[in-house]
């Protein structure tokens, strides 16, 4: 998609900035085919028909797709087959389990950000899973010369799990900068939200997993209505980690299993265990500049060692075997 979730009115979309934009960083010649906008203009069957002709005259190496929900015929995805190699991106594929496993086997190779992922698929009898986490485009997430102005801040869609962290947050005294969808403050673009990233001293990585935290599910009925309802039952690793740290700046995230396979942990990101962990944690490395500042240094200097998309990218054609064609 070209905008965020295929709307014209709001900023360009994430895989616009970090997969199309690094893909072309790195000297890929790469065209853009707007899915949500050809639907918009030509209905399911045209973009699936333009599609297919597009790619037939072009002859691309690969065709690389990130998924929304059923824009996508299968059949028109398994005929570009015969003309490229396809890829296909599963960014959710821990909770959004089977409909990644149906899209799965329409490409020849698909991404999973689980660090098991592979073994899981390859037990499935699905062999071309490549492990793929989130990255950062790193000439976008990067250092500014801005003082630290905030002592604390958030950027992320509004979610009650979160806004009932931030409550208890602030009852303790801290201030904090929240800004994203649903939220009072409402969302800021791609350079907003990268310049307060670089002006905070410790930057929240939040879940938005419902909790099971007695507190907060006796904090409303919404809580608990909310726990119930939602299909997010286990914690995934997001961008947001290594595009606070592509910044140069200092977080406070909640774990995930696969973190402590990017980052070194309490040297380059720190965790915290549950709200009272997170209000005591932000308070000592608030008083602690150097430490944290040496966390942050270490963080930077790990993501563009090891986590731009520029690499992820590369890891994925060698293992597509792509890098001689």
């Amino acid at each position: 998609m070209l905008h965020a979730y295929g709307n014209p009115k709001r900023e360009y979309s994430y895989e616009y900035f970090n997969f199309y934009q690094s893909l072309k960083q790195a000297g890929h010649e790469v065209e853009l085919f707007d899915y949500m906008g050809e639907l918009q203009a030509f209905g399911k069957e045209g973009m699936n028909q333009k599609l297919l002709v597009r790619v037939q005259k072009w002859r691309p190496t690969l065709a690389v797709f990130s998924l929304y929900t059923d824009q996508f015929d299968p059949q028109a995805i398994n005929a570009l087959r015969g003309h490229t190699k396809t890829f296909c991106f599963f960014h959710d594929d821990t909770w959004r389990v089977e409909y990644s496993r149906y899209w799965a086997h329409q490409f020849d190779y698909f991404s999973t950000p689980d660090l098991h992922g592979e073994t899981k698929y390859r037990e499935l009898g699905l062999a071309n899973a490549i492990y793929f986490p989130f990255g950062c485009n790193e000439r976008i997430f990067r250092k500014l010369d801005v003082p630290r102005k905030y002592d604390v801040s958030f950027v992320g869609g509004w979610h009650p799990y979160r806004e009932w962290l931030i409550e208890r947050i602030r009852k303790a005294g801290i201030s904090v900068e929240v800004a994203g969808y649903r939220w009072p403050k409402g969302e800021i673009d791609q350079e907003g939200m990268i310049r307060l990233f670089n002006e905070s001293r410790i930057n929240l990585n939040l879940s938005n997993s419902a909790s099971w935290d007695a507190r907060y599910l006796a904090s409303s009925p919404r809580a608990f209505i909310n726990r119930l309802r939602s299909k997010k039952n286990i914690e995934q690793m997001k961008a947001r980690i290594f595009e606070v740290s592509g910044c140069g700046a200092f977080q406070l995230s909640y774990f995930v299993e696969g973190l402590a396979h990017c980052y070194d942990i309490d040297r380059e990101v720190c965790v915290y265990a549950d709200v009272d962990d997170l209000i005591e944690k932000i308070k000592f490395y608030l008083a602690h500049e150097d430490l944290r500042e040496s966390i942050a240094t270490a963080a930077y200097k790990r993501t563009l060692k090891d986590h731009t998309f520029a690499q992820r990218f590369q890891t994925m054609f060698q293992r597509m075997g792509l890098l001689n064609e």
